[in-house]
């Protein structure tokens, strides 16, 4: 019977350059979230009615801005929009 010993194991070659991969992926992705939470400002100057013309309402980017650093704040609000439009359809279908 033998004992195998594991600590001595290296990772495989093509298995390094995809963890740096996802290291600088997790990065930019970060960024781009970081971005797109300035960009949330922009947005709050926006009148209601144009608010309304996307979709959202202005408690929805207090929603967005309060959700936690590693999500997208648009993705977030592509979310809450698309959830709203859905829901607006279904009480529609239900009218007819």
């Amino acid at each position: 019977m033998t004992a195998l010993d594991h600590s001595t194991i290296e990772r495989p070659a093509h298995v390094r350059p995809a963890l740096g991969l996802r290291i600088v992926n997790g990065v930019a992705k970060f960024i781009r979230s970081w971005r797109n939470r300035r960009e949330i400002y922009q947005l709050g100057e926006m009148s209601d009615a144009q608010l309304a013309d996307i979709g959202l309402v202005r408690g929805d980017l207090h929603v967005a801005w309060n959700a936690p650093l590693g999500i997208d704040p648009t993705e977030h609000l592509g979310w809450i929009a698309q959830a709203r439009r859905r829901a607006d359809e279904a009480l529609a279908r239900r009218m007819l």
